[in-house]
């Protein structure tokens, strides 16, 4: 959210002078440019490039050093420098070998981890290079391949062999380099263009009368930006390299930016960025789409990808990040069937280099390795799948009720409700306005009347005011994050006027914020409250670059600087924390907890949105390349704000919106304070009917959305999935980003995105038949075909091969469908054969980790459709699950695609363990192109047992 006009007296000239820089929203953060270490990088790199093979390389590996011990690889690495340096630096290289054939390159500098540098302006910081990164993304990585071994070693180079055989490294060591492969064949190579480059610490020096100039020092030891000065301690320190991908034409990840889910070359040229992809948490107004500008978080994850092969790296640095791409230019001359490779250019501003290569070899692989490293996305609460109802801001608990009575009213389905910060008491968190809010237990017992939920926001801001108790207690026990000088809270502007900010980096001030969520501590709180953690970049109003100055002190005596890009991580994971401990050990419910700021691991404990978006066409196309990008970046759980945060919708947008929306893993509908009410039951027929619509069928594809996150819990397979991922031959489809599939399901969307729209083109991967959902036509063979989209359709298919589990009856919430019968599409491909899945458990409770769960497989061969249990049940820990899920059926099975030869069936056989019986079929002929259907009416199968049904 953003600047509301007017507010406290007192914050009447900031607010003004914020709205008026805010519409130049380029001018408030920085280009590569105006970034002191990118702009050296970016200069090296050209340094580098310009001198071709007349470079001299200034990285050695000591052959001498090279050691092998347990999967772990250890040497020194030469660092050639000025005689006025020491004419060498020594950084220490480790290189973890793990068992799943991943492997970590770090690279320290071994100064600085001693400790034997000097700091400036008798700061107080952390003399070593920010080595806990780790600490807060990584949950793995110490599987490390006892079975390594170096195969050949000389002077010149050191070969390895690890992982599952078929995985080497070869480590060049003059100049440095590594090679990665598999099965012989190059994956990646680490410093194939020598832009590697550590700024080891050297002392500042007054130049000498007549001394030629060296190196550019001008932010080396401060840097100005905006008003505001950086006083950097340790000087310059920051670290690069080159990462190739040959014969990768197409790179994602790294997010968050509006761009493309094919990340565009950023070197210039028609069509590409002049601007690396930055990394820097920030609170962007306002944010343009097709940019590499900055956004909310920062995950610094990219995969490759090539016909029938994927591989990734992760760079592990929570510090301000830059990233170049550049590709190999094709030879319009030559007949040459070479691909093009993808070459990129990383560079932090400090900290290790730390660098995962994550060898596939396929997308899945990729993203189960990562999950080792990082884990998985949690999987959510049930209510939390459905939609969220939200604006800056419902104005009293009556509005709220009032809202909420008004989606019975028009029979439209809903489970959350959101408050922003209006509803508290003077915008001090952990309070409720007593005019507007004077009762909030009765709002929040209506709104449990239907299984619905209420969100809260609580930002780490916390209000530097006399006699606010949360204040106090934070500043009394040395909490909060400090100034420069290491002794005061930092004091800056954001909501409140005059705050402070929480260090959740400290383990007293993590467990402090925890224990404020108690149903005894937070007042009038009760269990079916969630909370929202906005502004945690963090946001800073009159910072620079709207956030924290890089050299606040954090606990530990790291810097800002150090760790920026994990401070939101750190603050929701606290929340989560305290949401799952309010109910007492042994009573623990899943806790949904929405950030704006991330970063890697962030998918632990939270769910994210694209921020403060616009009321615009362009946005809402932007919106599925930013979701698909998260979701192969490890954090699936992540939305837009539908209808727009800023500005008013068309009622056409806003209708298309909605229908996009449906197919957003979180699915939130969202405002400013000065856009005009929304809510969808306001706008008038037919947009209110077609929204009630595509409402519905987010609610009747919920078990779909339940079990694709079940299966992204297990091992982080993106819930709605690029082409690339589903078919990593097909080359044609590597850069498509405006439709994509669900789950395992066979469910290919392309939500109508352009204005005035009545049809859409979708791209057909393979030969087998494709179903329309609501029609059942027919669209087949490779390549593009022309989809009917009127303002009442959703573009929406279904593979032959899949199976599609829904829930038909319309009911006010996810929580009032638990118990409601399923429906089965059983869509045939070419042979006449599908299959999938459905997963179900209490949808709230953490019993699922023992075995308290359904999960049931369903295959048909063409003859028989077999159900039967996923993997070996947990009997005793199911036992609850099944009793209480022993009356839900399967009420229906929808057989698309059947041969004619179905027209005679009548009756098919259905069977149990202990039991045979018939149930009724009926067919329908297709015609103008559709296929034909079969439904089984009332099968009495209860989605608890095992069956078999013969047609």
């Amino acid at each position: 959210m953003r600047l509301q006009t007017g507010g406290l007296t007192c914050l009447v000239a900031l607010l003004s002078l914020l709205e008026e820089t805010m519409a130049v929203k380029h001018a408030d953060f920085k280009t590569c440019a105006q970034s002191g270490f990118c702009r050296r990088g970016r200069a090296f790199a050209d340094q580098v490039s310009a001198a071709g093979p007349a470079w001299i390389p200034q990285y050695e590996v000591d052959s001498g050093t090279v050691a092998l011990s347990d999967g772990v690889l250890t040497a020194t690495i030469w660092k050639t420098v000025s005689e006025q340096d020491g004419g060498r630096v020594e950084l220490p290289l480790t290189i973890s070998l793990l068992e799943n054939n991943v492997a970590r390159v770090q690279l320290d500098e071994a100064r600085r981890q001693k400790g034997d540098i000097e700091l400036r302006n008798g700061s107080k910081a952390k003399k070593q290079r920010y080595n806990e990164v780790e600490k807060w993304a990584l949950v793995g990585g110490s599987n490390f391949d006892v079975r390594a071994k170096i195969l050949d070693s000389d002077k010149g180079s050191t070969k390895v062999q690890y992982g599952f055989s078929d995985q080497q490294a070869l480590i060049e060591h003059k100049p440095f380099k590594i090679t990665f492969m598999r099965l012989g064949e190059v994956q990646a190579v680490f410093n194939e263009r020598n832009f590697l480059n550590v700024e080891h610490w050297r002392p500042q020096r007054e130049k000498k009368e007549g001394e030629e100039a060296g190196e550019d020092e001008s932010t080396w030891w401060d840097e100005t930006f905006g008003g505001n000065t950086d006083s950097k301690p340790r000087g310059p320190e920051a670290i690069g390299l080159d990462i190739s991908f040959p014969g990768y034409e197409f790179v994602y990840g790294i997010p968050e930016h509006a761009s493309s889910l094919s990340l565009k070359e950023t070197r210039g040229g028609e069509g590409n960025y002049d601007e690396p992809y930055r990394l820097y948490n920030s609170d962007v107004f306002e944010y343009i789409v097709d940019s590499p500008m900055t956004l909310y978080g920062s995950i610094p994850f990219m995969q490759a990808q090539k016909s029938g092969y994927s591989v990734g790296v992760f760079w592990l640095n929570a510090a301000e990040t830059w990233v170049d791409v550049v590709k190999s230019k094709k030879n319009p001359n030559t007949l040459s069937s070479e691909k093009r490779s993808t070459y990129t250019h990383w560079m932090s501003e400090n900290g290790l280099l730390d660098v995962f290569f994550l060898p596939g070899p396929s997308a899945g692989h990729v993203y189960e390795q990562y999950s080792d490293l990082t884990g998985t996305t949690a999987l959510p609460p049930a209510f939390s799948l459905g939609y969220h109802q939200c604006r800056w801001n419902y104005v009293s608990q009556d509005d709220v009720k009032d809202v909420d009575r008004n989606f019975d009213k028009f029979d439209m389905p809903y489970d959350v409700i959101w408050l922003d910060i209006e509803y508290t008491d003077g915008k001090k968190y952990f309070t409720w306005d007593p005019l507007t809010f004077g009762d909030p237990i009765s709002m929040q017992e209506q709104l449990d009347k239907r299984d619905r939920k209420l969100v809260a926001i609580i930002d780490p801001h916390i209000k530097n005011e006399g006699g606010y108790e949360i204040s106090k207690q934070m500043n009394d026990k040395g909490l909060a994050v400090k100034d420069k000088d290491g002794e005061k809270s930092y004091d800056g502007w954001c909501w409140p006027g005059s705050s402070h900010w929480v260090d959740a980096f400290n383990p007293a001030a993590a467990n402090w914020w925890k224990g404020l969520f108690g149903l005894k501590t937070f007042p009038f709180a009760t269990k079916n409250l969630h909370i929202w953690n906005d502004m945690n970049e963090p946001s800073v109003f009159n910072g620079p670059e709207t956030t924290m100055p890089k050299d606040n002190i954090h606990h530990g005596d790291w810097e800002h600087r150090d760790v920026h890009n994990l401070n939101g991580m750190t603050f929701h994971n606290a929340t989560y924390e305290g949401l799952l401990a309010r109910l007492g050990k042994g009573n623990e419910r899943r806790p949904f907890v929405l950030t704006r700021s991330f970063f890697a691991g962030s998918q632990r404990t939270a769910a994210m949105w694209t921020g403060d978006n616009q009321a615009s066409w362009e946005h809402l196309a932007q919106a599925f390349p930013m979701i698909l990008n998260q979701g192969i970046s490890g954090m699936p759980f992540s939305g837009a704000d539908v209808g727009g945060f800023f500005g008013n919708p068309s009622r056409e947008l806003l209708t298309r919106w909605y229908q996009s929306g449906a197919f957003y893993p979180f699915f939130r509908g969202h405002a400013h304070i000065d856009a005009k009410r929304r809510e969808p039951y306001l706008v008038e027929e037919p947009f209110h009917s077609i929204i009630r619509d595509a409402l519905r069928l987010r609610y009747s594809l919920l078990p779909v959305w339940y079990t694709a996150f079940h299966r992204a819990s297990l091992d982080g397979m993106p819930v709605i999935r690029p082409h690339f991922v589903m078919f990593p031959e097909d080359e044609a489809g590597f850069g498509i980003d405006d439709q994509f599939f669900i789950g395992d399901f066979g469910l290919l969307a392309k939500p109508v995105v352009k204005e005035n729209a009545n049809s859409v083109e979708i791209y057909l991967p393979d030969d087998e038949p494709y179903y329309d959902y609501f029609t059942y036509k027919v669209y087949k063979g490779k390549g593009y075909h022309t989809v009917p989209a009127p303002l009442d359709t959703i573009p929406l298919l279904m593979r032959g091969s899949g199976v599609v589990p829904r829930k038909d009856r319309h009911r006010r919430s996810s929580g009032l469908m638990k118990y409601d019968p399923y429906t089965l599409v059983i869509n045939l491909n070419n042979e006449g054969m599908a299959g999938g899945t459905v997963f179900v458990d209490d949808g709230e409770s953490f019993d699922y980790k023992t075995g308290a769960y359904i999960r049931k497989s369903f295959l048909f061969n063409g003859e028989t459709i077999v159900c039967q249990d996923f993997d070996t049940p947990n009997e005793k820990a199911n036992a609850a699950i099944v009793k209480s899920m022993k009356d839900t059926r399967i009420e229906k099975i929808i057989f698309v695609g059947v041969s004619d030869k179905w027209v005679d069936k009548k009756k098919v056989v259905v069977k149990t363990e202990h039991k045979k019986w018939e149930a009724d079929v009926v067919f329908t002929k297709g015609h103008d192109g559709k296929a034909n259907v079969a439904v089984i009416r009332d099968p009495k199968v209860p989605i608890t047992e095992n069956w078999t049904m013969e047609v």
